[in-house]
């Protein structure tokens, strides 16, 4: 009931007009750009979050919970009508939605994304609401120790889940350690990696570190293909389903939040795997083996109501325990350090008015996506029309002056555009984004607790494990990094049987 009166006093901050001008805002903001080819939600954030220096902390993030969602719904769109996935989320979802496109169904293709993102987002936040305050108040009393082994689990993990190998995915998580550690080690006052500069003594902001790995990076990852063509952007029509498509897709709706909203709430590496579960389930349990592959509604339908409610168990993770297990909310989480807040367990305490004020606001955004975007799903696809030299060259005039207002230092921008040529390099060779983005900002925090259990312990290593919760922590580590040798020793399935469920 608490919980209740909490987030009826949300919707009174939220529903303000200004609050609910910045919500809209956010969710055009976050599908337009989201909507454009490789634009996902995690760099649509990225490039709008130095646009929100000035603006009240709870409108702020107000503002990105619509582009975080908005970012969402326009992955899906560039994925169904492109076959260009917005995100890694929305890989699935090009499996089905464009071949249901080519057939001329991207409006139904496009419908049924927008409603699943809908019913996924509403039940995953309603989860948030029943769950965040009891997992924060359980979080209280994790020590150090605990800290540590959640925040190597969050390493472990990430890195185990993404790229095209654990190697790449290691590689990149010391990338983003490294980049943590450039300042002055909080504990002693020693300089580290600063190279003699000053500017480097308060180390490198995350912003810049987020708009260069993801914006920069990725417009010079486009900028070095551009000789490949594309495929002409499909007309999609008026977006609307008829009753044969809501017989198929109600079930995959009300089925993806319950693969999904789990394995957003822990660090598992977000909502990759869900939406693969969820896809492989729909196909299970469909009777039209026959359209699978060539444009099956409810290989869409489930995997987008998935990738919404795993969003939801995203933010759990981050509000309550400080950990970002995508890179959207890598990106949040630097949001909330720009403001001076740190998410975690006193959260819901000490800023319990912008808590609860973002929660109503995620009902708030998701109702605005489905209202604004249905209609304007063919204006979306005009959008795809812009040239990518025109598109990408705003991209990194915004960069750069989010960069610049930082700080106003000129360094700023030359730190940007080498972060951007890393991430360029990053992607070149199939190193994952993600684990850098998550080293950098959970880098230093694990070193703080790491040294601080071992100040307790008098510097012994037991202090790392001297609690029922890290040899809990520990011991599914070493499940996740033994996984690929147990593999080897499960049963395989026979063969005729794969060749069924084919």
């Amino acid at each position: 009931m608490d919980s209740f009166s909490l987030l009826i006093e949300g919707f009174g901050t939220a529903l303000t007009p200004q609050n609910l001008m910045f919500a809209a805002i956010g969710v055009i903001l976050g599908t337009a750009i989201g909507v454009l080819p490789g634009i996902g939600p995690a760099m649509a954030v990225a490039l709008l979050l130095p646009v929100t220096y000035g603006l009240d902390p709870t409108a702020a993030f107000i503002m990105f919970a619509g582009i975080y969602y908005g970012g969402m719904f326009g992955g899906s769109t560039t994925s169904i009508l492109l076959n260009t996935p917005g995100e890694s989320a929305s890989v699935v979802t090009a499996i089905e939605g464009n071949p249901m496109a080519k057939r001329g169904r991207g409006s139904q293709a496009l419908a049924a994304a927008a409603i699943g993102n809908f019913i996924g987002g509403m039940i995953g936040t309603i989860a948030l609401v029943l769950l965040a305050p009891t997992v924060a108040s359980l979080a209280v009393n994790i020590g150090s120790p605990d800290y540590f082994a959640i925040m190597v689990l969050a390493f472990i993990a990430v890195t185990s889940v993404l790229g095209r190998s654990r190697i790449r995915g290691f590689a990149a998580l010391l990338i983003g350690l490294t980049i943590g550690l450039v300042g002055l080690d909080e504990m002693t006052g020693q300089s580290r990696l600063t190279l003699g500069s000053l500017h480097l003594a308060d180390g490198i902001d995350v912003v810049i570190v987020a708009v260069g790995l993801f914006a920069v990076g990725e417009s010079l990852w486009v900028a070095s293909r551009m000789n490949r063509k594309l495929d002409k952007p499909i007309p999609v029509g008026q977006p609307w389903l008829g009753r044969g498509d809501l017989r198929r897709t109600w079930r995959p709706w009300l089925r993806g939040p319950v693969i999904g909203f789990p394995f957003g709430a822990i660090p598992a590496g977000g909502a990759e795997i869900p939406t693969f579960l969820s896809y492989v389930t729909e196909k299970r349990l469909s009777r039209r083996k026959d359209e699978w592959g060539k444009g099956a509604i409810e290989g869409v339908a489930g995997p987008e109501s998935t990738a919404s409610a795993s969003a939801a168990g995203t933010l759990v993770t981050m509000l309550t325990l400080g950990l970002p297990t995508t890179a959207v909310a890598a990106v949040m989480l630097a949001a909330f350090q720009q403001y001076g807040i740190q998410p975690g367990p006193l959260l819901f305490e000490q800023e319990a008015g912008l808590v609860w004020a973002l929660i109503a606001s995620l009902f708030i955004g998701l109702t605005l996506l489905l209202v604004i975007n249905l209609p304007l799903a063919p204006l979306w696809a005009k959008l795809l029309r812009v040239p990518r030299p025109y598109l990408y060259a705003g991209i990194l005039f915004f960069a750069s002056v989010g960069a610049y207002a930082v700080g106003g230092e000129v360094i700023d921008l030359l730190l940007l555009f080498l972060i951007g040529l890393l991430g360029f390099a990053m992607r070149r060779y199939g190193l994952p984004v993600l684990p850098a983005i998550i080293g950098v900002i959970l880098g230093p925090a694990a070193e703080q607790q790491m040294r601080r259990a071992l100040q307790i312990s008098d510097g012994d290593v037991v202090g790392l494990v001297n609690s029922p919760m890290a040899v809990v922590v520990y011991a599914i580590i070493a499940v996740i990094l033994a996984w690929p040798l147990l593999r080897r020793f499960l049963p395989k399935a026979a063969p005729d049987r794969e060749r069924i469920d084919a």
